[in-house]
């Protein structure tokens, strides 16, 4: 049975948490599943050693251990995607507490990470993601429904927006300005250019809309049948619906428009550090799949159209 940590190390526990949120702008989500990919390393030490874990033997951990630990949670069933996720936390730790306590952390930090095979974004095409806005729109059940369906969906694509950050949209937003001023992951703040037909959609939405999202500026833009907050489980809805009307893949969901939004920029000359502020990665990293997806589409294209292929 493990043995709970000692209360020195679950105050820096709470710190290294702290400072995520403080500084890095960690995301809820994200706090919780570091604090339990640290809370499951903790209990591995102390149930592999058979005592309480404290600051002198975290400092202590050697490779042997972090080989152990990791083959521990590969027989929990754990992919070596979420492995890695989870090893990238306890390194996380130990950088964060070693500069507070002034030991070598080279044991944990030259632990090797599973490798897995990252999944490249699946956008769609520029003719694809054109239909779908227009298809959401023509199998709504009311005229504002279908506008409002249309006017989330265009921000997607248009805009580049995650759905919860469209949908965080307020009344105060009715007449989108030129440029939005978007928080997304971890508190993240951007700007994100707002296209004329983004524009057109919002403005044809509020004047259909029976509810006066125009007289609240602090309300949810987008709303339900019922006035309330709209569900992004009926924008999933809408997408399922629109690309079994037009023959598209599973993959056809409404992330897959924020994909496409960068695909189709990337394709047609875009700045990876740009689409990467557009996006609002927090690294280049994640940006940069994009240009494996745009690779991926020529050498397809090579393959059909080559003479000799």
């Amino acid at each position: 049975m493990s043995v709970l940590p000692s209360p020195a190390l679950r105050d820096a526990l709470a710190g290294w948490l702290s400072h995520l949120k403080a500084l890095d702008g960690a995301s809820a989500n994200t706090l919780r599943a570091y604090q339990s990919d640290l809370s499951g390393f903790l209990a591995f030490l102390s149930a592999h050693n058979g005592d309480a874990v404290g600051m002198t033997r975290l400092k202590a951990v050697s490779q042997s251990d972090m080989r152990a630990f990791l083959a521990h949670v590969r027989a929990g069933g754990a992919s070596a995607r979420s492995a890695a996720r989870t090893l990238s936390a306890v390194k996380g730790f130990f950088r964060w507490l070693a500069e507070r306590e002034g030991f070598d952390p080279t044991a944990v930090l030259a632990a090797r990470s599973p490798r897995y095979q990252r999944k490249l974004p699946r956008p769609l095409s520029e003719d694809a993601a054109r239909s779908v806005i227009g298809t959401v729109a023509d199998i709504a059940r009311e005229d504002w429904i279908a506008a409002r369906d249309a006017a989330v969906v265009t921000l997607l694509y248009g805009c580049g927006l995650r759905i919860s950050e469209a949908l965080s949209l307020t009344g105060a937003e009715t007449e989108l300005p030129s440029a939005l001023r978007i928080r997304g992951k971890g508190g993240k703040e951007r700007i994100v250019p707002v296209l004329p037909a983004a524009q057109s959609a919002v403005r044809d939405y509020v004047r259909l809309c029976p509810f006066p999202v125009a007289d609240e500026p602090a309300s949810p833009l987008f709303r339900g049948v019922r006035g309330g907050p709209l569900n992004p489980r009926l924008i999933a809805r809408a997408m399922e619906q629109a690309r079994e009307a037009l023959g598209l893949p599973a993959s056809a969901t409404p992330h897959a428009l924020r994909h496409s939004f960068a695909t189709h920029l990337l394709a047609a000359g875009g700045d990876l550090r740009a689409i990467q502020e557009l996006l609002g990665h927090a690294s280049l990293s994640t940006t940069q799949a994009y240009t494996a997806v745009d690779a991926a589409r020529l050498m397809e294209v090579y393959e059909k159209a080559h003479p000799r292929a």
